[in-house]
């Protein structure tokens, strides 16, 4: 039971966490073609805003998940029009440069409201619930991954049932295509920056539930998130969930003991795992399991 309790349900947790974030990313790189760099720090935004909420009104991180999601929106959305819509028409590089930017800006103005030190949401112990004598949960954790698949459940409604979720799909296959079909393509990338923009802040918000909330943590998490990205197909948000949920539990399997005391991986350098696997994934099938776009 150590293998489920202490690395399989972590594991699932942070590919929760991994998928949302990496929905994001490959929305926006298939939508709008560019490598999202500044996304790790509008995750740690909305993390930090959840704060606030909670703060202000008393209420649970989950109950103040939609105001976040919001506000975090309305974040994506301004940053496209301040940085990144004037340079639409300039190479790739140009943008992706200016995303480093917008993420150095965005970590900055989080210490600046917020503080450089560690912060929680709750204090004290928070005991997990035993059932069937062996098997142990933290309520979190519960929480972590219903909110997640309803969110994505939302998002494949969304995608599939509404006539502007159609239409960012058919901009992500066949942009000239969308194009000449008529699509208005203001309109979709503004539905684009507010679901990558809430699934950000989803992502934010569960990760600090799960460990705690620093201003690098969205940055931290970058690498693994493109790994995901990559894996299950940039371009393809369904891709996304599945390669968030391979690289979580990649990421947390690694470090069983599985042939002696100590861990296959030590902890600290579990995020290498999520690297190779982006490198071999790169090398082997760069279009992903879901044929993705491929860099470039």
């Amino acid at each position: 039971m150590d293998l489920i309790n202490l690395y399989l349900i972590p594991g699932v947790v942070l590919g929760c966490i991994y998928a949302l974030g990496a929905i994001g990313l490959s929305l926006i790189y298939g939508v709008l073609r560019f490598g999202h760099f500044a996304h790790g720090d509008v995750m740690t935004f909305g993390a930090y805003v959840t704060l606030s909420t909670v703060t202000f009104l008393g209420v649970s991180p989950l109950a103040a998940l939609p105001i976040a999601m919001l506000m975090t929106a309305l974040l994506a959305i301004l940053i496209d029009r301040l940085f990144y819509r004037p340079f639409r028409d300039s190479p790739t590089i140009v943008v992706v440069i200016a995303s480093f930017g917008v993420a150095l800006m965005l970590r900055s103005l989080v210490e600046m409201i917020w503080g450089a030190d560690d912060r929680s949401y709750e204090t004290g112990i928070r005991r997990p619930i035993t059932l069937f004598d062996s098997f142990v949960i933290a309520p979190r954790h519960i929480a972590i991954i219903i909110a997640a698949v309803a969110l994505v459940a939302t998002l494949h409604l969304f995608l599939t049932r509404t006539r502007l979720g159609k239409a960012m799909r058919a901009v992500s296959d066949q942009p000239h295509l969308a194009r000449v079909c008529g699509i208005d393509l203001d309109t979709v990338s503004r539905g684009t920056w507010v679901f990558g923009g809430g699934l950000a802040a989803a992502a934010g918000l569960f990760l600090a539930i799960d460990t705690e909330l620093n201003p690098n943590m969205g940055w931290n998490l970058l690498l693994p998130l493109f790994a995901a990205a990559i894996l299950g197909g940039i371009g393809k948000p369904y891709g996304a969930i599945v390669g968030g949920l391979v690289i979580g539990l990649a990421e947390e399997l690694s470090s069983f003991p599985l042939f002696s005391e100590r861990p296959l991986v030590p902890p600290d350098y579990k995020t290498g795992v999520a690297f190779a696997i982006m490198v071999a994934m790169l090398l082997w099938r760069p279009e992903g399991l879901f044929r993705g776009r491929t860099f470039g």
